[in-house]
Parts: C-alpha cells; structure tokens; sequence
C-alpha cells in the first residue's frame, strides 16, 4: 500500500469464555469508513470439552458481519433466525433499534475437538437509519461474487466494488474484500476503492516503499484511490471501507449510536430486561459496570 497512513497492531482481548484479536476500534483511529469494530478470532484448536459459548447479548445502531475460515457457529437472534454460519458464508444481522443474539458452537460439534478462525465485524448504520427495525440475512458462500484478476483470487463479500455488488444487504456505500495471491505479485486496485480503505494481512505478506509488513497488521490508507502494494506468495488480504459519516459516533459495550441519550435509554432497557428474547434461550450477558463511552469520528 503506497501511502500508508497508519498502522494497527491486532491486540489480545478477552470476550467472555475466548481470546480474540482487537483491530477495531483504535485510539488514533475509531474507524474505517463505517467499520467501527473488527474482532479477529483465533485460529483456535477447541478439545472436544471446549466451546464457544457467548449467551444473549444485544445491539442497537449496527449491522454486524461474521464470516469464518474454519469451524462453525450457531446464531440465533430475538428476530427468530437460527443459522448455522459456516467458512466463507456470511451472517449479517442489522440490529437498528434493538436486538440480541447469542452464538454458540453447533451441538453436533460440541462433544468433539474442533476449530474456530474467523472474523467478527461490527459497521455503524447511518444516523436515519439507527433506529430502524431489526433485520437478518444469511448469505451462503456460493452466492459470494468471487473472480481472478491477475493471478489474484478476489471475493467481493459486501458492498460495491470493482464493478460488482454483493448480495450482503448493506445500508451505506461500503466494500469488504478478500484477495489471495498465491504466488507473489503487484496489486493495483486504488481506481476501484472510495473513502477510507484499511488492509488487513492474514497470512503471507505485504511489501510497500521498501517496506515488508506482516500478518495481525492493519494497514490505513492515506488516499484509497492510491492503493497498491506487492505481495509474497501465499498471501491474504482483506480489504475494507467505504465513505465515512459526517456525523461523530459514540459507543459503549454492544451499542453504537450518534445520540448519547439513545444509547442511555437502550442501557437502562437492557438492564430492566425490555429488550426481545432469543427464543429458547434464558441466559444473558449483564450489562458491564467498568465501560465507558468513546466518542468516534
């Protein structure tokens, strides 16, 4: 990437029961175009007495987007969807006003070892739509708009770019992109990108101005229209963005609004319990004591 603005180290953090990569948000940089938050989780080898097990929990003011590279995870929502997500499909949950899900590891993967690799992304809704009713769209992996480009594989998983669209139902002009090399190459794409645009290097690694950057990084763009870099072999990449807000964000826990007052009443609702259940479900995350709200621009 030939005008790097900024680089993010993945940091370790704790989400209950599982050990994830913190990426997103950042103190010098809240967020990516509307990407506010992304969670790199694992790769992790679970003994066939170890799950992934995060009970209900809820949302306001963002969609979120889980997509996975190994192993399998069962969401189920108060909208009513349970939906087994699996490596390279794509769950996409819009909570807009209010919503609380849990995701599990599937029953029949619970009594044997299993894997867990993935990505956990969190993109704020524009501010009309923040309160907007809660929705969910399961996406299967062949649905996908995947090409090569150059000896490049790309996978358009949300969003617009290149030309193309993604069936995922986003709600602002946004892309989230996967791009292998398996063997080294140069990579300009800069004339399909708009925003603000991120890189973040999964495996392999990424060359730019002499420069030599590896996996857990994340890569800022200074100018998306400028974005080139060179690759080695054996290379992954996701590429992610879009244009930004005009107005600032604020967060606290599972929330995100542009009003401190909505995300005031949505902590006093979910301490009462005024939130919709997850069918089936009796468990839930209490409302942290010690989170403190963060402004984002």
């Amino acid at each position: 990437m030939s005008n790097i603005g900024m680089i993010i180290e993945e940091r370790a953090a704790d989400i209950g029961n599982f050990l994830v990569g913190r990426l997103l948000p950042f103190r010098q940089k809240r967020m990516v175009g509307p990407f506010i938050f992304i969670d790199h989780m694992g790769p992790a080898n679970l003994k066939d007495y170890q799950n992934l097990d995060v009970p209900p929990h809820p949302h306001i003011g963002l969609s979120t987007l889980t997509y996975l590279f190994e192993g399998a995870i069962m969401h189920r929502d108060s909208i009513g969807s349970e939906v087994e997500i699996t490596p390279g499909a794509v769950n996409w949950m819009t909570a807009g006003r209010g919503v609380v899900h849990s995701e599990r590891t599937p029953e029949h993967l619970r009594t044997t070892d299993k894997k867990l690799h993935g990505l956990q992304i969190w993109v704020a809704l524009p501010r009309e739509l923040e309160q907007t009713d809660p929705s969910f769209t399961h996406v299967e992996a062949d649905a996908i708009p995947q090409w090569q480009q150059e000896g490049a594989e790309i996978k358009l998983i949300s969003g617009t770019a290149f030309g193309k669209i993604s069936p995922v139902p986003v709600h602002s002009p946004q892309y989230f992109i996967k791009i292998v090399t398996p063997k080294g190459q140069k990579l300009n794409i800069g004339k399909d990108l708009y925003g603000e645009s991120g890189l973040y290097i999964l495996e392999g690694s990424v060359i730019s101005e002499g420069n030599t950057y590896g996996p857990k990084q994340i890569l800022i763009a200074k100018d998306s229209t400028l974005c080139s870099f060179e690759t080695t072999d054996h290379t992954t990449v996701f590429i992610f963005g879009g244009e930004p807000f005009p107005e600032e964000r604020f967060i606290y826990w599972n929330f995100v609004s542009s009003d401190k007052a909505v995300i005031e009443a949505a902590k006093q609702d979910w301490q009462e319990q005024r939130f919709p259940p997850v069918p089936g479900e009796t468990e839930f995350v209490p409302l942290p004591e010690q989170t403190h709200n963060i402004k984002l621009k």
